[in-house]
């Protein structure tokens, strides 16, 4: 069963401590010379100023304003985590924490689903990892379950965090999810409209979830890396100094080797059998005897010889 916990935000006030960035308010000069306007930022007159409050960030020479706030706007290929709102015969409408409709049409799904029978898959309530798909000029966006990993979540955690944050918690090459996930022992899945899953055992998502919250308060301060390191450092270390029992170690029983009795098979003679000689009686061929026939008896007989003709 899914559990949902929101994380909620803090805007630390930067007089509080050095650590904390430069925070800009619109309007303010944030750069100019080489650099390029970037996300949250305009030029004019050859220099940039920020058009939301947020935090500086510089990057292949584009000068972005990292809000502090506000809704998720979607863009094509963010991967996020949504909650079915409704269902109708041939479609679903989401909830991706945007001010826009999200529905998931049954053809975007890896489901043949037929007329009607969209509830035997999803219901409301239910939670899914998805894409946005389509985005048109008036924020009408669409979403789309058919690439590999899309599917619907059925147990672990889900974490609400402010989605300007998200880039913290990913990291550089994804350095911090993968720190995290290490440190803590857990799956983690971290969707781009700020919605998080965590799964794992009961003791690594509290740990990844306390991870995320100081992310979550301290998003815009230095040294950020090295405070969940030690926090997960810190973790680790406690839990090896615990004995075997606190540790709900499971000895491993040795089976004693259990002798088999060797029974040797009796031998039984089998009879053998002689085969019976069968005797076959030889038949003799009578003797045809052939009449002997004696000369100058009686009449001559006939022969094949041709009587000689006399010449004259």
């Amino acid at each position: 069963m899914i559990k949902v916990k929101e994380i909620e935000g803090k805007t630390m006030n930067e007089n509080k401590s050095r650590e904390n960035r430069e925070v800009f308010l619109p309007g303010d000069e944030v750069g100019g010379g080489d650099l390029r306007a970037g996300a949250g930022t305009y030029s004019s007159d050859g220099k940039i100023f920020a058009s939301q409050i947020g935090i500086k960030s510089i990057r292949s020479n584009f000068v972005n304003i990292i809000p502090m706030g506000g809704a998720y706007v979607p863009r094509i290929g963010d991967q996020v985590i949504a909650y079915v709102t409704e269902m109708g015969p041939t479609y679903w409408l989401t909830d991706i924490k945007s001010p826009y409709p999200a529905p998931l049409h049954v053809n975007d799904t890896p489901w043949k689903v037929d007329f009607g029978d969209t509830g035997k898959y999803l219901k409301v309530g239910d939670a899914i990892i998805v894409v946005i798909s389509e985005v048109d000029e008036i924020r009408h966006v669409q979403i789309s379950m058919r690439e590999h990993g899309h599917r619907r979540l059925n147990t672990g955690l889900l974490m609400e965090m402010t989605p300007s944050k998200v880039p913290r918690v990913i990291g550089k090459s994804g350095s911090m999810i993968s720190l995290i996930k290490d440190g803590a022992n857990c799956r983690m899945f971290v969707g781009q409209n700020g919605r998080i899953w965590v799964d794992g055992e009961e003791d690594s998502m509290e740990l990844a979830l306390q991870a995320l919250d100081m992310i979550e308060k301290h998003a815009h301060s230095s040294g950020l890396t090295d405070r969940v390191k030690t926090l997960l450092g810190g973790h680790r270390t406690e839990s090896e100094k615990k004995p075997a029992e606190e540790r709900k170690e499971t000895p491993v029983k040795e089976m004693p080797a259990k002798e088999m009795p060797v029974k040797e098979a009796p031998v039984k003679e089998m009879p053998v059998k002689e085969a019976p000689v069968k005797e076959t009686p030889v038949k003799e061929a009578p003797v045809k005897e052939a009449p002997v026939k004696e000369e100058g008896g009686g009449g001559s007989p006939k022969t094949d010889e041709s009587p000689v003709k006399k010449e004259e």
